[in-house]
């Protein structure tokens, strides 16, 4: 009989100054079956023992950490992602073949949303492997919610490019997507890249565009906010460079 495999939510603390009680970011159901897992699929190996350390505290695992299996994701995949398609995951899985239940977990938030895993879990589907996702935070939605820009009708479009010109044509072409459609835009920085970001939105976009940001979502140092641009640029406002942000745009 095969074992389920699980999509567990982490915190969006990651990388952050402050860390957040796992209480207030997810329901100890989710928790419960995360103590469970002795077999897990990860991004980073010493972020899921941190974070299943914090579990323990809660919940008690059912084994010590060192004697849980943690399997990373290939650096390749970090490097190019996995979203395409190019990535067989399957090997992965052996031991959900075996009968054992397994957890994938990335560094902050759902699996697989805005990070690596989907690889992984569309090979649970192809060996008819039972995927269950457990309850827990979601960094784009929490944005999206928290934004007042169009929820009916939105994208997420990843990172933007690095380089300065072509960040600027491509900011370009989704403020002209999301005026002439109403689709907000959702995408994400690197942290430390942060300011370069808000600089290149504020002097890039038309001044009518709101534009949203939103970090450190769920800790008490959370900063959402929402404006037209021209307004933006009035505040003198700034940005947190290190603490992970979700910029959104829209009419």
């Amino acid at each position: 009989m095969k074992g389920r495999f699980y999509l567990v939510p982490a915190p969006l603390d990651f990388g952050c100054a402050q860390s957040a009680d796992l209480r207030d970011t997810l329901p100890l159901g989710t928790l419960t079956v995360a103590a469970a897992l002795t077999h897990w699929v990860c991004e980073n190996a010493k972020s899921a023992r941190a974070y299943l350390k914090r579990v323990n505290e809660i919940t008690p695992l059912c084994q010590p950490i060192q004697a849980l299996s943690l399997v990373e994701l290939p650096r390749e995949v970090h490097k190019k992602g996995d979203h395409n398609g190019n990535f067989d995951a399957r090997a992965l899985l052996q031991p959900a073949l075996e009968g054992h239940n397994m957890g994938l977990v990335s560094e902050a938030g759902m699996p697989a949303v805005a990070d690596p895993g989907s690889s992984v879990v569309r090979a649970a589907h192809d060996l008819g492997i039972t995927v269950v996702p457990l309850v827990g935070p979601v960094s784009l939605l929490l944005a999206l919610a928290a934004s007042g820009l169009n929820g009916q009708n939105f994208a997420f479009v990843g990172y933007l490019p690095q380089d300065p010109q072509e960040r600027v044509q491509r900011l370009r072409e989704l403020e002209a997507l999301a005026l002439k459609s109403g689709q907000t835009q959702l995408f994400i920085e690197t942290p430390y890249r942060n300011l370069a970001m808000f600089q290149s939105l504020l002097q890039t976009l038309q001044h009518n565009t709101r534009l949203a940001i939103s970090s450190g979502l769920t800790l008490e140092s959370a900063r959402l906010a929402s404006d037209s641009i021209k307004n933006w640029k009035h505040k003198a406002a700034t940005l947190n460079n290190a603490t992970p942000a979700v910029f959104a745009i829209g009419r």
